[in-house]
């Protein structure tokens, strides 16, 4: 791609940061890795694909249901799902974030037997037995979120359209999310995927982001987008000098080009282009 004068703006914006330092939220990651990761939709780093979608229909074949596992990055949270229960019962598919890697496994498989049973899971109500002393909701993941999630479950139903479920844990004061005085450590660690499908990112919405002049009053679109290994969003326009540099909330650029929900899971220290809005972005770690 042609040089957009990225190297200069992007000085200036290290250096405007310290000044800004007071208004950056910073996201801590606390999970640990389990068996994939998540990169590009899903990475899987021990089979390959071909591996991972045959071990899928095997599993579906033989118990009904396969369990997949999706490891978190530095930023992105873990996650947990299930394929088969949509071809096999008709039912929508599982899936839960951010527990460990046995016990949301576990917790796939206890549901997925509750199903079998004949039982269909009603979202929206409370449930006391999937969890030994909490209570847990079960969400009506929104279609706009299924593909950024459900990967794996794509290919190996071939792009059928399904639904799913999302599994949603308390915190220890037994509060969901949308509760008052949800425990604050919890609150990027299980996205909730039956709203925010305008807003994909994993931050607070008046998180602040760093742009353009270009972008901010002449409506020049945003071809490259940073996340910097200190946590912080660059919102690049290409034709940006040293003193274009603007700061505005997450929120203002992801409602006027909402395709840039596209990289909402880009990790830290990891950057993505593109030639035009609406184009293929290009991810690679971003050298500062």
């Amino acid at each position: 791609m042609a040089n957009r004068n990225w190297g200069v703006f992007l000085f200036i914006i290290a250096d405007a940061k310290r000044l800004f330092l007071a208004y950056i939220f910073k996201l801590v990651a606390t999970v640990k890795p389990t068996t994939h990761k998540m990169a590009d939709k899903v990475e899987h780093n021990c089979a390959s694909k071909q591996e991972i979608i045959h071990k899928a229909k095997s599993d579906i074949d033989k118990f009904g249901h396969h369990v997949v596992m999706v490891n978190p990055t530095n930023y992105s949270t873990s996650f947990t799902y299930s394929i088969g229960l949509w071809k096999t019962y008709k039912h929508p598919e599982i899936i839960c974030f951010g527990l460990r890697n046995d016990l949301s496994h576990a917790i796939i498989n206890d549901v997925a037997a509750i199903i079998k049973l004949g039982e269909q899971i009603k979202s929206d109500q409370n449930y006391f037995d999937i969890f030994e002393d909490s209570k847990a909701m079960f969400l009506k993941v929104d279609d706009e979120n299924i593909g950024d999630y459900f990967g794996v479950a794509q290919q190996v139903l071939k792009d059928e359209k399904f639904d799913a479920l999302q599994i949603v844990w308390t915190d220890r004061n037994d509060k969901f999310p949308w509760e008052e005085n949800f425990e604050e450590e919890f609150a990027y660690v299980q996205p909730l995927l039956d709203r925010n499908a305008a807003f994909k990112f994993n931050e607070p919405k008046n998180l602040t982001a760093f742009t353009s002049r270009q972008w901010l009053e002449e409506g020049k679109p945003i071809l490259r987008v940073v996340h910097d290994t200190e946590g912080d969003w660059q919102f690049l326009t290409g034709d940006q000098m040293a003193d274009d540099i603007r700061i505005v909330a997450l929120e203002q650029i992801v409602t006027k080009d909402k395709s840039l929900n596209e990289v909402f899971d880009l990790d830290y220290g990891e950057e993505a282009e593109r030639e035009i809005v609406g184009g293929k972005w290009i991810r690679t770690k971003y050298e500062e």
